[in-house]
């Protein structure tokens, strides 16, 4: 099988509402979609979406064009022969991937992990912690999210340990908080911080440190009942430094930020035999991006949630994202990622 065509379609998708994090927000996601298709009659999508405006989409489409008349091998092979930054390459790698776990008759998880369930458990995305938090909680929770998410280190320490607790006041039993603080705070910060979630429903924090130094994270995890995790700072740390000092309990795997599905899965490997436990989520992402996280979530395969319930963020979609009900994304059991493009948004786009 072949590469007969490459095609890039660029995008821009309003959110309902600003997106904020302590490392600031966007009112939109911008990026572009790779379309391969093959002389088999196949079409494989992937997703280039960094989530700072910059040259990844741009190189995506300079390189592209080279993709034609190469098999799956080959094409991989200059892939990994390619300086491409990661949100190009995961677009790539998540198109070749579609592409073979169609050939392979596989829905794109199966193709990743034979074992893997097509039922995947997410956490409620709540955007920031703020007054209305209480409010937003109980509608996630309404619509049968039993986990939910929301950023921290947009306020002072005191303050939201206040809202926090206003959160776990109305929450039921058995219902968890996972928190992500992006970076948000110095050492003595985030130790008050981990400090005052004593008793709360807290199951996770995401990068609570500005400067994620593995040592003095492995010292806060040490004190920290609940897990901690890295994410967005795993491209700088790298691999083999995150996997040689497992300082925290989990990691968060981004296709976007890490360079592809392909890529994620190789994190998550090392990752489970040094004793951590890995999260898929979006980057905010478009239904190809979603769907690429959603399949990486499955073949992940240990019972988590996954930061997948994001499409209702975005006012327009490229296509249909994969549904959520009662806290449970169900994949379909097409072969490869089972995108549908609905032309009329790409051309909008």
């Amino acid at each position: 099988m072949r590469i007969q065509a490459s095609r890039v379609f660029p995008y821009r998708l309003p959110l309902r509402a600003q997106w904020r994090s302590a490392q600031g927000g966007f009112p939109a996601r911008a990026g572009a979609l790779l379309c391969l298709e093959t002389d088999a009659g196949l079409r494989g999508w992937g997703d280039c979406a960094p989530l700072a405006a910059g040259a990844a989409p741009d190189a995506l489409l300079q390189w592209h064009d080279g993709l034609p008349g190469l098999d799956l091998a080959q094409a991989w092979q200059r892939l990994e022969q390619s300086d491409l930054v990661p949100a190009a390459r995961c677009a790539v790698d998540t198109a070749l991937a579609d592409l073979a776990a169609q050939q392979a008759g596989l829905p794109l998880a199966r193709w990743l992990d034979p074992q893997a369930d097509l039922n995947v458990p997410c956490n409620a995305a709540l955007g920031a912690l703020d007054e209305t938090a209480a409010a937003r909680a109980l509608a996630a929770l309404a619509e049968g999210f039993t986990l939910l998410k929301l950023k921290v280190g947009l306020a002072g320490v005191a303050q939201e340990l206040a809202w926090l607790r206003e959160v776990a006041d109305a929450l039921p039993p058995g219902v968890l908080l996972r928190l992500d603080a992006n970076r948000a705070w110095g050492e003595e910060e985030a130790r008050r911080f981990i400090a005052g979630l004593d008793g709360l429903p807290v199951e996770m924090l995401e990068e609570p440190l500005a400067r994620p130094d593995l040592s003095r994270l492995a010292a806060l995890q040490r004190h920290a009942a609940i897990a901690l995790a890295l994410d967005e700072s795993l491209p700088e740390l790298g691999l083999a430094q995150v996997c040689a000092t497992p300082a925290v309990r989990r990691l968060v795997l981004k296709p976007a930020l890490l360079g592809g599905p392909r890529a994620c899965m190789d994190w998550a490997r090392q990752a489970r035999a040094q004793g951590m436990a890995c999260v898929a989520t979006t980057t905010l992402d478009c239904a190809v991006g979603t769907l690429a996280a959603a399949h990486l979530a499955a073949a992940l395969g240990n019972g988590l949630h996954h930061g997948l319930a994001t499409s209702a963020w975005l006012t327009r979609d490229v296509g249909r994202a994969p549904p959520v009900c009662g806290g449970m994304m169900r994949l379909g059991a097409q072969a490869g990622l089972g995108f549908e493009p609905d032309w009329d948004a790409l051309e909008q786009s």
